[in-house]
């Protein structure tokens, strides 16, 4: 426990934790733009669909 204490005092240690921090900034940033392009993906093969069932291709 000690050692832990001292590496996060130390200056490694606190930039381990800002790369930590920065890592999970940017991977939630990339989570969030895979699930909103994703979600435009869908309507837009959705209508896709819909207009292809209009058109007498669909099934």
């Amino acid at each position: 426990m000690r050692r832990v204490y001292q590496f996060l005092a130390g200056s490694e240690g606190a930039t381990a934790v800002e790369y930590a921090v920065m890592l999970a900034l940017i991977i939630a940033g990339i989570i969030t733009s895979i699930g909103a392009v994703g979600s435009q993906a869908g309507g837009m093969w959705g209508g896709i669909q819909t207009s292809l069932n209009t058109a007498g291709f669909g099934s």
